[in-house]
Order: structure tokens, then C-alpha cells, then sequence
């Protein structure tokens, strides 16, 4: 882990996109206080910003290991940038004076689950991978079963988590991390999607 800390980000990233899980926990921690430090500053609220800071870096980590990051010289800056984008979607959808055209409010109302007939079918085989994900769930080693029970199914925000389990945020977005990894290879070896 030492070695790691003296290694420029791209090489970090170089790392965590070739399998190097620590890699990236080295990032986090160069990167994590500026990070939710700024999303604070933009939308003032704790949970809020906890949501927010957690997609960031699901982002990151997504794009990496995908192969869809491109080093610009300042990885800090891009963290900044995914957190600003996820900033301006969370204050659309959260604004009250939005005004939506009728054109938009047709497809919305199109795509609206509850408008559409999905058969009885699709509703089987999401019952059946609903009971296979709580399965696999149970696999998981404890603490991430945990946090993965607190964070969507308590919908507790990191911070609260933290706090409850008296553990860092990084240390909890590191276990949320992990367990969608383990959960990723379980779902893979079912044909299964996980999404995040």
C-alpha cells in the first residue's frame, strides 16, 4: 500500500483498470475530502451530497474498469467534473419550477411503468432474480451485507452509516464498493445485470 501512495494518479488508474482494487482505494483517499467538499458547497445538504459524492465515485470506477477513462493530466479535475454533471441532474430533477413541454410530458408519460403492460412473464423472472439476488446477497462477507442492507434497504445515506456503524465514509463506500464487485462475478456466472 506504501509503494501505492508514491504513484502518480494516472498509474493508479493504470492499476485499478488492469485489477488492482488498492489502486483505487489510494485514489479515494487523495481525492475524497475535495470531492465532497465541493458537492457540499453546491447543494448545502448532508444526505444530499452523500448520494451524490457515492455516484461520483461509482462513476469513476465504472468508467475505469470499463476502459472509458482518458487521462487528461489532472484526475482530480475529472472527479470534480462527474461530480458537477451528477450536481446539475440532481438539481433539475429536484427543481419544482421545472417546466416540461408537452411534447416531453407524451414520452415521459409513454415510458411510465405504470402505463405499460410488462406481461406476466417479465414479472416471473424479475421475482426470480430478486430471490436469486437476495441469495447471493447472503454470500457476501458481513460487513458488506450490511451496508448494502443499510444503504437500499434502510436507504440510510453514507454519512448515516458512518456514524451508526462508527466507521469512515471512505471506509463504508469501500465495503459498498466491494460488495458490488463480489455481487458483479455472482450475477455474472447467473447471466444477470446488476446496475449502478
Amino acid at each position: 500500500m506504501n509503494k501505492l501512495c508514491t504513484m502518480t494518479d494516472y498509474t493508479l488508474a493504470q492499476l485499478y483498470e488492469n485489477g488492482t482494487d488498492e489502486a483505487f482505494d489510494v485514489l479515494l483517499s487523495r481525492y475524497s475530502d475535495m470531492v465532497y467538499a465541493y458537492i457540499l458547497f453546491l447543494v448545502k445538504q448532508t444526505d444530499d451530497a452523500d448520494d451524490i459524492f457515492q455516484e461520483t465515485f461509482t462513476r469513476a470506477i465504472t468508467a475505469i474498469r470499463n476502459h472509458r477513462y482518458q487521462h487528461t493530466g489532472d484526475f482530480g479535475a475529472w472527479l470534480i467534473r462527474i461530480s458537477h454533471n451528477l450536481t446539475i441532474d440532481y438539481v433539475r430533477k429536484s427543481s419544482s419550477t421545472v417546466l416540461t413541454s408537452q411534447e416531453s410530458f407524451k414520452k415521459e408519460l409513454l415510458n411510465d411503468p405504470a402505463y405499460i403492460d410488462e406481461g406476466h412473464e417479465k414479472n416471473i423472472i424479475e421475482q426470480q432474480d430478486r430471490k436469486l439476488l437476495k441469495k447471493m446477497l447472503s454470500y457476501l462477507p458481513k460487513p458488506q451485507q450490511e451496508i448494502i442492507y443499510l444503504r437500499y434497504y434502510k436507504e440510510l445515506s453514507f454519512r448515516e452509516i458512518a456514524d451508526m456503524k462508527g466507521i469512515s465514509i471512505n471506509t463504508a463506500l469501500g465495503r459498498m464498493r466491494y460488495a458490488i464487485i463480489n455481487l458483479r462475478k455472482m450475477m455474472k456466472q447467473h447471466e444477470l445485470d446488476l446496475v449502478c
